[in-house]
């Protein structure tokens, strides 16, 4: 099997072109990742929230192995917000940074309960206020726990894809966000995330991406494409 090269896959040259391509990459992946979703296991939002927050600069997988023990150890925001950090930060180890994670949990624990009721915001500009919720994590936990679209979630894989996929042509993750809110029906918001992140981890991968494999492959010109198999 081998894959388009990248020189001979058309460009879009006009407005119009450019909108078409982007419609037809969001019914491949409709196609591909018809019902993706969020990898994080949680039972509510503050769950969500804190999985969320370990889940910075560490795997799903890695942090879906810590939460269960965590969430039964602290089963509600109160116990979050009355733990020990030292004691909390061993239990959050194997995720990374457990130091700043735990102190984001136990602070996040603290901030919802004493101004928001101990109820998890529901907009984007109390959420921001919580610590250790950055916009990358506030959007996860608007979109997946509310269905509330306050902006596109840009994690590794949704700012390499997006990339490679030239809907964006920038670096950090804000101007990322920016440009595939201007270029994407507001209702596609949540669920694009979930299938970029989803076909990052199942083919568009960082090395050696399984272009051959791939339905969005025809119309994607990414230099870095792997051509053959």
């Amino acid at each position: 099997m081998s894959a388009t090269p990248p020189k001979l896959v058309p460009r879009p040259k006009t407005a119009a072109a450019r909108k078409d391509r982007v419609r037809n990459i969001l019914d491949l992946l409709d196609n591909m990742y018809p019902n993706a979703t969020c990898a994080l296991q949680h039972g509510n939002a503050w769950e969500l929230l804190a999985a969320t927050i370990l889940s910075a600069q560490c795997t799903d997988k890695r942090v879906n192995e810590v939460t269960p023990a965590l969430f039964a150890k602290y089963p509600t925001i109160q116990d979050f917000a009355h733990a020990s950090q030292d004691e909390m930060a061993n239990d959050v180890r194997s995720t990374g940074f457990f130091n700043n994670k735990s102190k984001s949990l136990i602070g996040a624990a603290q901030r919802i309960l004493t101004t928001f009721g101990g109820e998890v915001p529901h907009n984007i500009e109390d959420m921001l206020t919580v610590p250790g919720a950055a916009r990358k994590t506030a959007n996860v936990v608007l979109g997946t726990a509310f269905g509330i679209a306050s902006g596109v979630v840009v994690d590794t894989h949704v700012q390499r894809v997006s990339g490679r996929l030239d809907l964006t042509r920038q670096a950090d993750p804000v101007s990322i966000e920016k440009d595939l809110m201007k270029i994407l029906p507001e209702k596609r918001w949540i669920l694009f995330s979930h299938q970029i992140i989803s076909h990052g981890r199942a083919l568009c991968v960082a090395r050696k991406p399984k272009c051959a494999e791939c339905a969005i492959d025809p119309i994607c010109y990414a230099k870095d494409k792997t051509i053959t198999a």
